[in-house]
């Protein structure tokens, strides 16, 4: 039928499947980055190797994730998060509860734990950023970001735990923070 229009109801297409695929594709670069930087170093570590080590070809590495200290990044906020993504402080589960428990002492063991399991999985990474920021301007800017957000952190859980009034009163936010 020649110049007649039909309505014809197509599916748009779903490129669910694809998007995860490329997910996993994602991770197993920054699986694979974690692994060689933990072993080699950021130094010692080549866009080549992760590529290999992933089963992919090195532009997937750059199209997925991005250049070495981009990597390294996203290595540190997914170790920080203990998921396969980043997730900013006031989201993560443990510092909601911290924020609900009314008492210090309380606070101060469940942040304790949660410290404990961020530091089993970041200290690696972050042995790898500091050798790395000596000499590489982007990691350095990493350095100083994590440094930074951590610091604030610390100010935020400082005064989290003054407000319960149980902190001794000569104690200011910045030396509880320097304490914590």
């Amino acid at each position: 039928m020649i110049g007649v229009e039909r309505n014809v109801n197509r599916p748009g297409y779903n490129n669910s499947a694809r998007r995860e695929r490329s997910e996993g594709t994602r991770q197993r670069i920054i699986d694979a980055a974690r692994a060689i930087m933990v072993e080699r170093g950021y130094r010692g570590t080549t866009i080549a190797e992760i590529a290999g080590r992933a089963d992919v070809h090195v532009d997937t590495v750059y199209e997925l994730v991005g250049r070495k200290p981009v990597l390294l990044k996203e290595l540190i906020e997914q170790a920080i998060s203990g998921t396969d993504r980043a997730v900013i402080a006031e989201e993560r589960d443990y510092v909601k509860a911290l924020q609900a428990e009314p008492h210090a002492r309380n606070k101060l063991a469940m942040y304790a734990r949660a410290v404990r399991a961020i530091q089993s999985r970041i200290a690696p990474l972050l042995v790898a950023l500091r050798d790395a920021a000596e000499t590489e301007p982007e990691a350095r800017q990493v350095w100083l970001e994590t440094s930074n957000r951590r610091a604030k952190n610390m100010r935020k859980f400082a005064r989290d735990l003054h407000r319960t009034t149980e902190l001794r009163a000569d104690v200011s936010i910045e030396q509880a923070a320097d304490v914590v």
